[in-house]
């Protein structure tokens, strides 16, 4: 989108994906809310498991909320999980303390949307959060809602929670084609229902987290990631064709120039590995881009994060570009360094 048919509004964050550059670009970091902030884990304490605070609307709100008075990010992010999809389609989830999530056996044929209203929790606190930052004096700040793409949620179903090969995944394409198109389908539309119920509840922009898309070949992301995601984005612009959509493949290498080119995200989240300097060149050219610091260098801070930061911003501040990590906030990150990254970001450094 070229800048000067762009309106601008009051949110950085917005003008950025709608095609503004900035001299300091806004900012906002994935799991910005989580374990690395002692209030955080303060709540999580009180409330037990996981899922209790994520479908707490009241909890969910204060969490997404914490971040934001601590370092005042240009977006708050609805504090939720990718894999609330399958559990309202009816596979059982649960969070086991120190595995990660657990999926119940999946049967394709027995998902349905019968419980899907299970979501609704998810809708009023994202209605909470648009309260809370106009009653708290966040008013330029946005407020983003995201879902997981089709394929990362597809091999959490399959593997029955995390895995390091998403080899039953990958035998399901291969040799049950039928069976696993039939579930990207659905989850297809499932994801587009849950994006646009986002958005009509205060979301002003989403997220696609496609966070293994790097486990695909060049062909199988082209079926399994390019394609359900350009179904899913252009269903939910007809339903809301001005709402920013941000596109994260992480891992996808090359590929995120098919996907910038196919997809038609407005944005693309780019991972740790992909250079800064081909970003600006090839994908930038295309739309705005957000990234991309490792975690682990958010982690270590010191000399090593001050450089790196730099060379990012060097690289990207001269377009449409939001300042972000390559993938979530480690949960044993310290407080100061987050800090010092974001005096970084300002320029107050």
């Amino acid at each position: 989108m070229i800048a000067d048919q762009v309106l601008k509004t009051n949110k950085p964050f917005l003008d950025a994906l709608n095609g503004l550059s900035h001299k300091r670009p806004p900012f906002w970091f994935m799991r910005q809310a989580g374990r690395y902030l002692p209030e955080y884990r303060e709540l999580r304490a009180q409330k037990g498991g996981f899922l209790e605070m994520a479908f707490d609307p009241v909890a969910a709100c204060e969490i997404t909320m914490q971040p934001l008075r601590r370092f005042g990010m240009d977006a708050a992010i609805l504090f939720s999980d990718i894999l609330t999809v399958p559990m309202a389609l009816g596979q059982n989830l649960e969070f086991a303390v120190g595995e990660g999530p657990k999926l119940g056996e999946l049967n394709v044929g027995a998902l349905n949307y019968a419980q899907f209203s299970q979501l609704d929790p998810v809708y009023e606190t994202l209605g909470n959060v648009k309260i809370a930052l106009t009653v708290e004096g966040f008013k330029n700040t946005a407020l983003i809602g995201f879902a997981g793409a089709p394929w990362t949620v597809a091999t959490y179903m399959v593997e029955g929670g995390s895995s390091k090969d998403f080899l039953k995944t990958k035998l399901m394409s291969y040799q049950e084609p039928e069976k696993f198109s039939a579930l990207i389908d659905l989850l297809v539309e499932a994801t587009a229902t849950y994006l646009i119920n986002q958005i009509t509840a205060g979301a002003e922009a989403v997220q696609i987290f496609d966070s293994w898309a790097g486990a695909l070949d060049a062909q199988s992301f082209k079926r399994w990631c390019i394609k359900p995601t350009r179904q899913i984005v252009e269903m939910v612009r007809a339903a809301h064709p001005h709402v920013p959509i941000i596109g994260f493949p992480k891992g996808a290498g090359y590929n995120y120039l098919s996907y910038a080119q196919e997809t038609g995200v407005s944005a693309l989240g780019l991972d740790q590995h992909v250079p800064g300097d081909w970003a600006a060149c090839a994908l930038q050219s295309l739309c705005p881009v957000q990234g991309n610091l490792d975690p682990a260098i958010l982690m270590a801070g010191g000399d090593t994060m001050v450089l790196t930061v730099e060379q990012i911003l060097n690289s990207l501040s001269d377009g449409p570009f939001v300042f972000n990590l390559g993938h979530g906030i480690h949960k044993d990150t310290p407080v100061e360094n987050v800090e010092q990254l974001v005096k970084l970001i300002r320029g107050e450094f």
